[in-house]
């Protein structure tokens, strides 16, 4: 009698468990935190359904925008002093990513009540996080200073990933879409008490030059922690190479010598290594379908999508 072997998942199902684990902890992609998106409070939220803040965190350039951001992040000594101090990265960056998309996708497809709750808990937090860096300085993570610059390095990384990465918005948006992004996604950095924040590319990119002398080298350490961290399995390894690499050529130029990266300036081989990432991006969005749990979340609570199926498994 032949040895029955329990069937195996189809490659497209292992995929997406293994991917949504990653960033939310859940291989649904709906732990509680996603389930009240559909679920607490109606209408449309702080970001206009299906409008540019919408398609830019919805798109999977976000996985290259993240790494950016991170490398850009890391040249603020204060900010890397917190970081470092108060988080759990080194030893469970999963978890420390799982966390950051959640204040991530609360604040963008949630409802007003459920993104001005995650952003309540998020300054709780951040109240608990303060100390003294390395070179005497006092930092506080609710420091509006500091959470001006955490969100300057996040919305150009993130635009800088979706131009280079991601899906052409300006067919539907029109050429002002990174105004607009600027503008819009401001308001949840408001809501953590950052304050003087840029209204468009422009200003965002004189923020950053402005900030310049504040700043200083990413350790080694955290760079070759960035450009491989620890965890991934052989196939994830090739795949996540190629959007560290990708991140590290979105990057903005003021800060990319900074971070050991060649940044947006790069010459020779960037299209090259950029067309690497964005087929990788391609092939995983076929394996996770055209909406996250999140989004679709949040279609179903503005009455723009059916109602997910994972809602109904939910114990």
């Amino acid at each position: 009698m032949p040895l029955l072997l329990p069937a195996r998942p189809p490659l497209h199902d292992r995929v997406r468990a293994g991917f949504r684990a990653r960033v939310s902890g859940d291989p649904t992609g709906a732990p509680d935190w996603v389930r009240d998106i559909a679920t607490v409070g109606g209408g449309p939220g702080w970001f206009e359904p299906d409008g540019v803040v919408w398609r830019v965190h919805g798109d999977l350039s976000t996985l290259v925008g993240g790494i950016a951001a991170l490398l850009g992040q890391g040249t603020h000594p204060l900010a890397l002093a917190g970081v470092q101090r108060h988080s759990s990265y080194r030893t469970d960056p999963w978890a420390r990513l799982a966390g950051t998309a959640r204040w991530l996708v609360v604040s963008t497809f949630g409802s007003a009540e459920l993104a001005g709750r995650e952003a309540a808990r998020v300054r709780a937090m951040h109240e608990r996080v303060r100390g003294t860096a390395g070179d005497g300085r006092a930092y506080s993570a609710s420091d509006p200073d500091l959470l001006r610059w955490v969100h300057l390095a996040f919305t150009d990384a993130f635009l800088a990933a979706q131009d280079a990465c991601g899906h052409d918005l300006s067919r539907r948006f029109g050429p002002g879409w990174g105004d607009v992004y600027v503008r819009d996604w401001a308001r949840s950095a408001h809501a953590l008490g950052a304050r003087d924040l840029p209204t468009g590319r422009a200003e965002l990119a004189e923020a950053l030059r402005a900030v310049r002398p504040s700043l200083a080298p990413v350790p080694e350490d955290l760079r070759a922690f960035i450009a491989a961290p620890a965890g991934l399995s052989r196939p994830e390894r090739v795949v996540y190479g190629r959007l560290a690499r990708a991140g590290g050529l979105v990057l903005s130029p003021v800060l990319a010598d900074l971070a050991g990266v060649p940044g947006r300036a790069a010459g020779r081989g960037r299209a090259r290594q950029l067309r690497g990432a964005r087929w990788s991006l391609r092939a995983l969005q076929l394996a996770l379908g055209p909406y996250s749990p999140s989004e679709e979340a949040a279609r179903y609570r503005t009455g723009r999508g059916p109602r997910p199926v994972w809602l109904d498994d939910h114990p």
